[in-house]
């Protein structure tokens, strides 16, 4: 699709970091193109060019930033359709591929040449592959020092190093100083004085701790989640049979930024528990240009909760379709106490994980109380997770993401999108078949309501969130989309476990769209 020049323009001033890689701005008054994020100064409206590609700027004559770097950015997923090679290499090595291995062993995981690849690299990056793996891992490292008491051997390790005296070195290659400059009285034994970490997340204020919080404690798993107005905390699945915990709650006096306390078996998931604090808690939106953008809907330093795992918050929206939070919640807790797994190293609550793709492929889940299609849904969704079919690239598409769930049994339209918004971070995605957010806009249609959404974006996302709450912030209780009014027209509703007070709503609403009302039990 050919690009929005007022969308990218809107992105470039909040310098919103969800949409780096996704554009790059030319900039005709200084001959530069930069990253949307890039900290000079917002250039004016009628001097910005947008490109899809770093090389279609390069090829019209634009140079590279000397501030923000494209050519050497590791997270540039978006824009590299002309090599999935690169693409998939890159994957790879934010999932830690170059922490223990070698280019050689990264190429033939990718499907070419170690050479081939380091020329790719060069090609669209500026940079071979091992220079931009020691670029993520000593920003990483940097920020480990400045803000735990971890160790040097803790950070090294925690950092993705092989060895403190490769960090070391590399280090004071890098930045002329040791790591031991930057932080002095750390204890020499290599052994962190706490097994938990405690990093500070810095914010852009205001934001809207309460409605994050009220989101997420009303949708809280017994076993699996805790949480309060103070505070929200979970378990984490660290690789296939291990747990962590996390803990999240808002700084004091009004401090712009939250405070997280980390507990992990090793210290090497700390980078990406970090990366997921930041995309749950929603850190690195701009409020103010959101606001600017919404207008009178906006609530005043909305944030969008987002979900920890795919797999959990997909079994958990086909879970509440057309049924209450509280039904569904119920629902989940059974899932939870049947097939979740006990977490023994985690005193305290909560101790438990949610079930994995591998356990409910196989478990009747239709004995929690589910209906025979819900059911069906869930066991194909578990093995379709098992088969990697919730697995996206960085940057995704939206239109890609919500066109393969909705392949997906069980995963429609609302769905997806709602899958979109709080597991991938997608700023606008946006949901138009909800009924909540069209009886909020007046009782608009769902194409008036699209249109209407145009104003909004790229931050449609937040709108429906803020209608959302502005309705009370109960989407799942209200909003059954027209689309599954119509497939539920001539079922029985009272045959497949729904609550009593869901069963009236649904037959209103079948009244009101034209259907004839039944008799419920």
């Amino acid at each position: 699709m050919p690009l929005d020049d007022e969308i990218c323009y809107r992105a470039v001033a909040a310098r919103d970091a969800r949409f780096d890689g996704q554009f790059f701005t030319g900039v005709t008054s200084t001959g530069v193109f930069c990253r949307p994020v890039c900290p000079a100064r917002t250039p004016g409206r009628e001097s910005c060019r947008f490109f899809r590609s770093a090389a279609a700027a390069l090829g019209t004559g634009f140079r590279p930033c000397l501030r923000c770097r494209p050519e050497v950015s590791p997270d540039m997923l978006a824009w590299l359709g002309t090599s999935s090679t690169v693409s998939r290499a890159l994957r790879l090595i934010h999932a830690g591929a170059l922490d223990g291995g070698n280019v050689d062993a990264l190429a033939e995981r990718t499907g070419v040449g170690a050479r081939h690849l380091r020329r790719l690299f060069e090609e669209h990056l500026g940079a071979s592959p091992l220079a931009v793996a020691q670029a993520r891992r000593l920003l990483f490292a940097k920020r480990l020092l400045r803000e735990t008491e971890l160790t040097l051997t803790g950070v090294a390790m925690a950092a993705g190093f092989g060895s403190l005296r490769r960090f070391n070195d590399l280090f004071l290659k890098t930045y002329g100083r040791s790591p031991g400059a930057l932080r002095r009285g750390l204890r020499e034994d290599g052994v962190a004085e706490s097994p938990a970490i405690e990093l500070r997340l810095d914010d852009q204020p205001p934001y809207d701790w309460a409605g994050v919080a009220a989101f997420l404690a009303r949708r809280a798993l017994p076993g699996v989640e805790v949480a309060t107005a103070e505070s929200y905390s979970r378990t984490i699945r660290i690789g296939e049979n291990k747990a962590g915990r996390i803990t999240v709650k808002p700084a004091p006096r009004g401090e712009p930024a939250l405070l997280a306390r980390i507990e992990l078996p090793s210290v090497a998931a700390l980078r990406e528990t970090v990366e997921r604090l930041h995309r749950v808690f929603d850190l690195r939106v701009a409020p103010h240009a959101v606001a600017a953008q919404l207008g009178e809907i906006a609530v005043p330093g909305i944030r969008i909760p987002g979900a920890w795992d795919v797999f959990e918050l997909a079994v958990r929206a086909i879970l509440g379709q057309q049924i209450s939070v509280a039904a569904a919640t119920i629902l989940a807790t059974r899932m939870v106490e049947r097939w979740g797994e006990p977490a023994p190293a985690l005193p305290g609550e909560p101790n438990r994980l949610f079930p994995a793709p591998r356990v409910l492929a196989a478990a009747p889940v239709a004995e929690v109380g589910l209906p025979a299609a819900r059911a069906a849904a869930i066991t194909g969704l578990a093995r379709a997770a098992n088969q990697g079919a919730l697995d996206f690239p960085p940057l995704a598409p939206l239109d890609e993401i919500v066109q393969r769930l909705c392949a997906l049994r069980g995963v429609g339209e609302w769905t997806a999108q709602y899958i979109a918004i709080r597991a991938f971070g997608e700023p606008d995605a946006f949901p138009a078949g909800d009924l909540v957010l069209r009886k909020a806009m007046g009782g608009i249609t769902g194409k008036q309501l699209l249109a209407r959404a145009e104003a909004w974006r790229p931050w449609r996302a937040y709108a429906v969130f803020s209608l959302w709450q502005r309705s009370s912030g109960r989407p799942n209780d209200e909003n059954v989309s027209s689309g599954r009014i119509r497939n539920a027209v001539g079922r029985d509703v009272s045959r497949i476990g729904w609550p009593r007070h869901s069963r009236a709503r649904i037959r209103r609403l079948r009244s009101a769209h034209g259907a004839a009302p039944w008799r419920v039990g």
